[in-house]
């Protein structure tokens, strides 16, 4: 299983941007998604969660108002619509998959871990 995260990059506070998840190696449909992200000196966090068909999504309230995640499972891809970029979303952004239904916000629920993409915000 992969889960290849991109889009990351630098760019200047109330801009934005939009990461791509692609997964290979799994039944993409079969598995909720999410993102998560980690600031340096912190812990990782959850940003938001999307379930196996696309109904349910699930947002932090960081990020409520401004991040969309969405999928597209003939693609097998998930991905995550950043506007409004303020300097503490900056992180490392990682995409997850776990094989269940429903969304989670906990890591633990998650069964694989993309590698991350930086996301740098500049004020």
């Amino acid at each position: 299983v992969q889960l290849q995260a991109s889009g990351g990059g630098l760019v200047q506070a109330g801009g934005s941007l939009r990461l791509s998840c692609a997964a290979s190696g799994l039944t993409f449909s079969t598995y909720a998604m999410g993102w998560f992200r980690q600031a340096p000196g912190k812990e990782r966090e959850f940003v938001t969660t999307i379930s196996r068909g696309g109904g349910s999504t699930y947002y932090a309230d960081s990020v409520k108002g401004r991040f969309t995640i969405s999928r597209d499972n003939a693609k097998n891809t998930v991905y995550l619509q950043m506007n409004s970029l303020k300097a503490e979303d900056t992180a490392v952004y990682y995409c997850a998959a776990a094989q269940r239904g429903g969304i989670f916000t906990r890591s633990p629920f998650y069964d694989y871990w993309g590698q991350g993409t930086q996301v740098t915000v500049s004020s």
